[in-house]
């Protein structure tokens, strides 16, 4: 029987296990304290617009536990900044079936940023990436919260470094299963550029700042990764022709748009900005160009984070000064 082994418990890795469970696709869902104690208790909860529901499901705590074999895939689903761990700690575990070893199946990056294809690439043989554009928040073990129904997200994959068209076809089937628009793209890392530019908005989501601030801010981000990836020779996806459109209800206890930067400080858990402004930092840097807000918003929110810092405590960079009456002026001219 071939199953998907889903790596991580957050907002992403809970709703796909939950989906999939819930459409008979068979999976089993690895989990860290202390989601895999609430969930053995009590199921996984998906709050949803329309109310509450439980979802019983296999859970277990170690990639070793659910016996891996040879016919499954392997879903990571943690956050970027622990990929090069979890990768490394999965990769080598050998199959129950005798068949070789852990990285010897195919496996699907579902993280935000650029590196999870690249740190998967080192040891498994077969990487498809995937682009999520799911409106889901998990702040307490064991509870996910799911705005979107019937379709919860949308989901964008490719294989990396090249197309895998028959692995493609296989989880795009799978993802439209469990309830998210899926397409296959023909340049997974150009998708990946165009879905960080876009969380660049979940960022500035930490800081204490009025809605024009924000949204400035956020403008000038988007422009100076486009400048970088365009020195640097890296192509950014243009948006999809045939965008999901979501239906986004409420959801009791959800704030609408706060995204999962801003969940993992509210959290107290590790940040991916490394990840994601830090990611537009290192590419500026590779090509020899400059990017001072990205490399500013980096700086700012690995220091908060560091001392276990939440959301709303920190102002804007200074770097965003001019930039921000600047960008404003030369934005309303065109």
């Amino acid at each position: 029987m071939s199953r998907y082994i889903v790596v991580g418990a957050g907002a992403v890795g809970g709703l796909l296990a939950a989906q999939w469970t819930l459409a008979q696709v068979p999976v089993v869902l690895v989990a860290r304290e202390p989601a895999h104690t609430a969930i053995v208790r009590d199921g996984l909860r998906v709050r949803r617009p329309h109310g509450e529901e439980v979802v019983p499901m296999e859970v277990t705590g170690s990639i070793t536990d659910a016996r891996p074999t040879g016919a499954d895939t392997i879903v990571l689903a943690v956050k970027a900044q622990d990929a090069e761990r979890t990768v490394a700690a999965i990769a080598w575990v050998p199959l129950s079936d005798g068949r070789g070893v852990v990285a010897d199946l195919p496996i699907l990056t579902v993280q935000n940023g650029l590196a999870a294809e690249r740190i998967a690439l080192r040891r498994f043989d077969t990487v498809i990436g995937v682009s999520v554009g799911v409106p889901a928040s998990h702040l307490e073990p064991g509870v996910i919260v799911s705005a979107a129904h019937p379709i919860v997200g949308a989901a964008w994959l490719g294989g990396y470094p090249r197309s895998l068209p028959a692995e493609e076809e296989r989880h795009r089937l799978a993802l439209a299963a469990a309830g998210f628009a899926a397409s296959v793209e023909p340049d997974i890392a150009a998708a990946k550029r165009r879905k960080l530019i876009a969380n660049l908005r979940t960022v500035i989501d930490v800081f204490d700042a009025t809605r024009e601030e924000a949204e400035d801010a956020e403008a000038a981000l988007a422009d100076e990764a486009r400048a970088v990836f365009a020195a640097a020779g890296l192509a950014v996806a243009p948006p999809p022709r045939d965008g999901a459109r979501l239906q986004v209800g409420e959801v009791p206890g959800h704030e609408p748009g706060r995204g999962s930067t801003w969940q993992s400080f509210a959290r107290g858990a590790s940040s991916e900005v490394d990840y994601l402004s830090g990611e537009v930092a290192l590419a500026a840097r590779s090509a020899g160009v400059a990017a001072p807000l990205n490399a500013a918003v980096a700086r700012a929110l690995g220091v908060l984070a560091q001392r276990r810092g939440g959301p709303g405590e920190l102002p804007l960079p200074v770097e965003f000064g001019f930039e921000l009456v600047g960008g404003a002026a030369e934005r309303s001219r065109r």
